[in-house]
Order: C-alpha cells, then structure tokens, then sequence
C-alpha cells in the first residue's frame, strides 16, 4: 500500500509538468520571438509562404522548359528589393556576394597610381612605389589624357580607371602630359596590393604639410591612416590635408574611427532607424594636437561615410572643407547573410551630423549634401582643389 501511495503523486506531477510543457509550447509557438536564436532556428518553421511555394511548384513541373528553383528565387527576392525603389538596397545571389566580399580586397591588376579627375582627363595624385608607373616614369601631378585611343576628356574617374586596370601582364597604353611635354607611354599591368590609406610630405612656400588619401571605409582602415597620419607629423608636417574626393564610403564604424584621429571627444554622428534606438557614436580618444591646422577635400563622389567624417569635421570647427558639394546621401545600410550564401545589403536607419543635421533629401533621396567652407571647381591647370587647401593649411600655420 505504501508503494502504491507513492506512485500516484509522481504520476500526477509528471502529468502536470506535461501539460505545462504543452501550454508553453503553444504559446511559444505564436511567439517564436521570445524564443533564443539556435532554439527559435531548429523549431520555427522558415518555409516560404505556400503561395511562393505552390507557383514556385508550378512552374518546375509545367513550365515549357526545365527551369531552376534556385535562379527562380534569387531573382523573386531580386525583384522584391527592387520593388523598394531604394537604390542603396540589394539582394545578392550566392555569386553576386562573393563578388561583393572580394571587391574590398586591397588586390588589383593595374598600374599602380591613384587619380583624380579633370575636365581633360585623370591628375595622377600618387604612384605607388616599384610599380609600373613608377617604373615608367609618370608623376604626382601628371595628366592622363587618353587610355589606348579612348579620350578621357568630360570622363568619370570611374571609367578612366577602369580602362586603365586589367589583367596582369597585359599591355595598356596612356597618352600622358607633364608640365609642358605630352608623351606616349605604354605599361604592362602586373598585381598590386593597393593601400587604402597614403601619405607623403608636401612643402607650400617652405612649410611642411602632410598630405593624406583615403579611398574607402573598409575594416581596419582608420588603423591605416592613423598609421599616415603619425608618419607624415614624425617628418615635421606642421598641417594636414585629408583627401575624401571620390571616397564612396563604407563601414560606419571605421567612419568613427577615422573621425576620431582629428577630433578628441564629443559626438562624431548619431543613427535612428524603425527598428533601431537612436545611438551616439562618440570619438575614441588619442587624437592628434587640435592645434594642427586642417582641410578636407570633397567633390559629388564623397559619400556616406565620407560624409560622416566630412560632417564631424566640418561642424566640430575641426577642419575647412574645400572643394565641390558631396554626394548627399542620408541613410546607412546593414548586410545581412542569407542560408543561401547570398546576402541582403538593405537601409535601416538614417545618420545625423554632430549639429544634427541629414545630409540626404528625405529617406533614400539624394540631398544637398555639405557645401563646402571654400568652393574649388577642377580646372586644367593641375589639381587645383589641393592648390587651395595648400595654401589655406599654410596660412594657418603658427
């Protein structure tokens, strides 16, 4: 008798804990959110929607030719981004991404130089030791008028430099004028490992300046220019010029890190977005002497996290901005990987100035942008935006 007692306790309490088990069950189950990722991953249903599935079916089975589900979904999800008319938004397939990842690669076929552009053509802004352009004699301050027998005049930056790159071991031909003299020089492409961040010592009327570039925000970019910046005051720069002309941007935390090489403490840029709480990025400390003088340069190719450091310069009272307007973008974007090895690249929030400005025209519109302190337009004398910050750096110098 007394084992028996014992028992219908135990069976009781197992039947309770089950039903409780069972309720929490269901109510998870139109709650999937409360439940932690592996969990919510191995127990949520993620199909598609059986409408998507049905049609998807439909077409395999009946359509006059063999068709492939993968494709048919790359290109629906394609479409439906599209659909956003939001032209920071993407949805890559497993292809397009891997193409994405390796275009941060600091590795590229060319010749070795960086440009800027001109109403004629490329200025050559800097050669790159030991590479083919500096094995042919070109120059910081050259012009690159022709590619082959393709003009550059009234061309992009963007096609000139595509023309110019190429396989490596490949020939490519560039009609170059120095000073005076205009010359045909011919190359042969070899690979390159391209630095995103340069520095050289230039001398306006016997002051020292450090002359800096930075072509995109990508991961430990900020590291790199730090690293320019230390190496062009340890040879006695006594002011600095950063080059953001035709920076698309890129990471906004190395926007961040970037800002904070110039600017001691204080807001560099705030975010908001639907599904995000306002945020306060602020500077990261160990930065440079305020009293080294400043300008940044910018045309209509600086954007988004170039205009973040634009932006915090600017209205930090940090450094004078030369050149044209920036591009006016307003929004940043997060990359999400998808099981496919594809990737969703979509806008979640806008980014506001230290003064709480947008720099966009309203969501995804393109905007103003930030008018420079000192509007510089390119001529055909040379590079004459930098012409200018040489000499307002200069006069700045105590």
């Amino acid at each position: 008798m007394a084992s028996r007692r014992s028992r219908r306790p135990s069976l009781a309490v197992r039947l309770l804990i089950g039903l409780v088990v069972l309720l929490i069950g269901i109510w998870l189950g139109g709650h999937p959110s409360w439940l932690p990722s592996p969990v919510r991953n191995a127990f949520v249903d993620r199909s598609q929607n059986p409408l998507v599935n049905q049609v998807l079916g439909l077409l395999q089975q009946d359509y006059y030719r063999p068709l492939d589900r993968g494709q048919l979904v790359d290109k629906g999800l394609a479409g439906m981004v599209a659909s956003l008319d939001d032209p920071y938004s993407h949805y890559y397939d497993p292809t397009a991404y891997q193409g994405f990842l390796n275009e941060s690669n600091p590795h590229l076929s060319g010749i070795g130089v960086s440009v800027n552009p001109a109403r004629r053509g490329l200025v050559v802004e800097d050669v790159f030791p030991g590479s083919p352009a500096a094995k042919g004699g070109l120059a910081r301050g050259d012009l690159i008028v022709a590619v082959g027998g393709t003009s550059l005049a009234s061309r992009s930056s963007t096609f000139g430099s595509r023309l110019i790159k190429g396989r490596a071991g490949t020939p490519v031909t560039l009609t170059v004028i120095s000073g005076t003299r205009r010359h045909v020089v011919t190359l042969i492409r070899q690979d390159l490992v391209v630095p995103v961040a340069t520095g050289q010592i230039i001398t306006y009327h016997g002051i020292k300046l450090g002359s800096l570039s930075l072509t995109s925000f990508t991961d430990g970019s900020g590291a790199e220019l730090r690293a320019q910046v230390q190496s062009v005051l340890h040879q006695g720069a006594r002011g600095l010029i950063l080059d953001l002309r035709d920076n698309p941007g890129g990471l906004l935390n190395e926007a961040v890190n970037v800002a904070s090489i110039f600017i001691p403490d204080g807001t560099i840029v705030s975010t908001a977005g639907r599904a995000q709480p306002r945020q306060v990025y602020v500077a990261r400390g160990d930065a440079i002497a305020a009293s080294i003088p400043m300008a940044v340069l910018v045309n209509r190719g600086t954007a988004s996290a170039a205009e973040i450091v634009t932006g915090a310069l600017h209205d930090r009272g940090r450094a004078k901005v030369i050149g044209t307007h920036t591009y006016g973008k307003g929004v940043f974007q997060e990359i999400e990987p998808l099981p496919n090895g594809g990737a969703l690249d979509f806008t979640v929030g806008e980014y506001f100035t230290p003064s709480g400005h947008n720099l966009g025209g309203g969501g995804v519109k393109e905007g103003v942008g930030i008018a420079p302190d000192i509007p510089v337009a390119l001529t055909d004398r040379g590079d004459t935006q930098l012409a200018a910050a040489e000499k307002t750096v200069a006069a700045e110098v105590r």
